[in-house]
């Protein structure tokens, strides 16, 4: 699962051929959660709500690329970096 971002120790990934809909998971030490890319909502897991609240405002600048990273994968291509929230 490539890593896309990483900033305050949060590190944002996106699998291969994932399942829909289009989502990315953030990891923040032994926490871990699945966020939707259009509604920006927990699909799955949980994470403390500092760093859910920065994961949420690095991906509202960055929607269209967590998009395309999207489609990327879909296409067994590798997703690009996107600049991490500083």
């Amino acid at each position: 699962m490539p890593t896309i971002s990483e900033f305050y120790g949060i590190l944002i990934r996106m699998y291969f051929n994932d399942h829909e809909p289009a989502h990315f998971h953030a990891r923040y030490g032994e926490f871990e959660a699945t966020i939707d890319v259009e509604s920006l909502e927990v699909q799955e897991g949980e994470l403390p709500r500092r760093a859910l609240d920065l994961v949420v405002a690095w991906a509202e600048v960055h929607k269209q690329e967590l998009r395309d990273n999207w489609e990327r994968c879909r296409e067994k291509q590798s997703p690009r970096k996107v600049d991490p929230l500083i």
